[in-house]
């Protein structure tokens, strides 16, 4: 009976979570189709034309670009996932202690490292 009570209560706890998780999928649906509905379909050439990536859009998808965009976009999945670790760990710091502390400068002294090894090959450069 007591757990039952106890789960009671962490359920009414989280309700309004859920609750505006609802809302914020509703929201976004209707947004979505509204967007199709009124918006107008019918894309231009000026729409159509390269825009940053100095390639044309919807060609063979067999053509060869510069392999420096994989290299950003690794780089830039590695550095945002540093910091996805970051917050949890700077929320919950009081609780780990000296060793979640040191645990933390080890992981950010090796991504520091491979920081420094990526600028000194020139990865961070564009030519």
């Amino acid at each position: 009976m007591v757990i039952v009570e106890k789960m009671e209560a962490l359920l009414t706890e989280y309700l309004p979570i859920l609750i505006f998780l609802g809302i914020a999928v509703g929201l976004s649906a209707v947004m979505v189709v509204a967007s199709m509905v009124v918006a107008a379909q019918h894309p231009d050439a000026e729409k159509l034309s390269p825009y940053e990536c100095g390639f044309e859009p919807f060609d063979d998808a067999r053509n060869q670009f510069d392999v420096r965009f994989y290299l950003v976009a690794i780089l830039f999945i590695i550095f945002d996932l540093e910091v996805a670790f970051l917050f949890p760990w700077a929320v919950s710091l009081g609780d780990i202690g000296m060793f979640g502390f040191w645990s933390m400068m080890v992981f950010l002294g090796i991504l520091t490292i491979g920081f420094i090894y990526e600028w000194k090959k020139g990865a961070l450069e564009w030519e």
